[in-house]
């Protein structure tokens, strides 16, 4: 047996011991020194996605994803935006391939952009690419996702590439969807997709996004700056492979509540039972007729693995964030917190939404629901991050979270705080884990908190994104787990080098 994998064995072990031995408490962590994940950029000196104001952040990362082989646990895949521009998307994305669960990395990319090799051949001539997703499907077929775009025109399109062997080399892109972005006719902008492979039906994999809809003469910058000139709709679109990825169905929208109403942040597991949860935060912003005005975490559901979905959504709970900020100039921080983040125990089909809110001190932290019924009902929201009360509220602030559950039912949860800012320059930024060994929708059984970052980053050094928004480090980042142990990926700042202001990173927890 390799040395690797006697490390991972006892730790998944010890992980095991402590929570049989602690029950519903929570013990603190073990955490592993970080491991560099990204690089040196692929991309440096292409110069395709320039356009007029727009600033590049070269060899800046942001917003990883990450999935493990269940095939060979060993086998990672991370994904992150590669060289991010201002004003939205990257030079391309970049894949990060690890077969030592997590010691060593090797980085390669799909041909989602011009910079990666994209052209109008192979299906990928586009200016610039985001939202990166990956999934990892029972057979070990690699399903990743792109949201690729033109800055110049507006042309966007939800692109898919797969990979038989672990991830060390990707398919040509298949393109789901295309959108002319032709304002003078009407604007269409494909959003926030994500893709899920089925751990039961080998060769099935789900791809789900929202898609911004205008009359002529509207940008997609209007719902962003909150001002709605004219009419709007942000249906769930959607699209499956039944082939391991060779071939997607023609997409097709599945969810639509009518102008002024949309989505986003749409997201699949598959339950216990074989249903597709398809998560969402969804706002109404004029219809009141059935006293949904405001914005909700909710879920449709699936019982045929896509062929046909409910009508009506299941509401999780009210979503009350304000969206986070910097707590010394309160300049917005690119992290809305409309965005759910979800997970299932897979032994007992419990299910697990977080999310940003408000609710509990008047800015940002993190809310979780369960479900033990397959998502039909859920429990009250509850504040699962460990920030301690502060004299000044805005250092309570806790954002971007995410949620993973290990082998053996326990529950982790991550996000970055300002804790640690005081008064002098910049912010002090830091990322932790806290977990759940049982009855986890009860605030007292969460604990055991640990940090990630080794020292404090100051968030004012991170890529900014133009208009209402402003520091971005993602909008989700990487969580999973090998046996018990779980495994964040992150983004952290490279404090004082603005020739590579971000990098993304490992670390094993357990």
């Amino acid at each position: 047996m390799s040395v690797t994998r006697k490390v991972l064995l006892a730790l998944a072990v010890t992980a095991s011991v402590c929570a049989v031995t602690a029950g519903a408490s929570a013990g603190v962590f073990t955490v592993a020194p970080l491991t560099g994940v990204s690089g040196a950029s692929p991309f440096a000196g292409c110069t395709a996605g320039a356009a007029p104001g727009s600033v590049l952040y070269p060899n800046a990362e942001e917003e990883p994803w990450v999935d493990v082989n269940p095939k060979n646990p060993l086998n990672l895949i991370a994904v992150w935006q590669q060289d991010r521009w201002s004003d939205g998307g990257a030079h391309g994305l970049v894949t990060a391939v690890s077969h030592d669960g997590g010691q060593t990395w090797t980085r390669t990319f799909p041909h989602f952009s011009i910079c990666a090799g994209g052209t109008a051949q192979n299906g990928g001539a586009y200016e610039r690419a985001s939202d990166p997703w990956v999934s990892f499907g029972g057979d070990g077929t690699a399903y990743q996702v792109s949201l690729s775009f033109n800055a110049a025109d507006a042309i966007n399109a939800v692109l898919a590439s797969r990979s038989t062997d672990g991830g060390n080399t990707w398919s040509e892109p298949v393109t789901i969807i295309r959108d002319s972005g032709d304002r003078d006719v009407s604007y269409a902008f494909n959003d926030k997709e994500s893709v899920t492979a089925d751990p039961t039906t080998a060769g099935y994999a789900y791809a789900v996004w929202d898609r911004f809809v205008t009359p002529s003469g509207t940008s997609r910058a209007s719902i962003e700056g909150l001002i709605h000139s004219r009419s709007f709709r942000e249906p769930i679109w959607f699209s499956r492979t039944t082939d391991g990825g060779q071939t997607w169905e023609p997409a097709r929208n599945i969810y639509d509540r009518s102008e002024f109403n949309g989505t986003i942040g749409n997201q699949i597991v598959v339950a216990k039972n074989g249903d597709l949860l398809n998560f969402l935060d969804e706002f109404f912003i004029h219809k009141n007729a059935d006293k949904m005005r405001g914005e909700w975490m909710s879920v449709i559901r699936s019982t045929d693995k896509g062929v046909t979905w409910s009508k009506e959504s299941t509401v999780v709970a009210p979503s009350r964030e304000i969206g986070a900020f910097d707590p010394d100039t309160r300049r917005p921080i690119r992290a809305e917190g409309g965005l759910p983040e979800v997970a299932i125990d897979r032994a007992s089909g419990a299910l697990y939404v977080v999310w940003q809110d408000a609710s509990f001190s008047g800015v940002d932290e993190i809310a979780l629901s369960m479900s033990t019924d397959n998502g039909h009902t859920w429990s009250l929201p509850i504040k699962v991050n460990q920030t301690p009360r502060s004299s000044t509220p805005a250092n309570q602030q806790a954002f971007v979270a995410g949620v993973h559950v290990a082998a053996d039912g326990t529950v982790a949860v991550t996000y970055y705080d300002f804790r640690n800012n005081d008064s002098n320059s910049g912010v002090p930024t830091d990322y932790w884990i806290v977990h759940c060994h049982a009855v986890c929708s009860s605030p007292t059984n969460w604990g055991g908190e640990s940090r990630l970052t080794t020292a404090s980053f100051d968030i004012e050094q991170a890529p900014a994104a133009r208009g209402p928004f402003g520091y971005f480090l993602g909008e989700y980042e990487g969580l999973t787990s090998i046996g018990n142990v779980f495994m964040p990926v992150f983004v952290a700042v490279n404090n004082g080098n603005a020739a590579n202001r971000t990098d993304v990173f490992s670390t094993t927890a357990g």
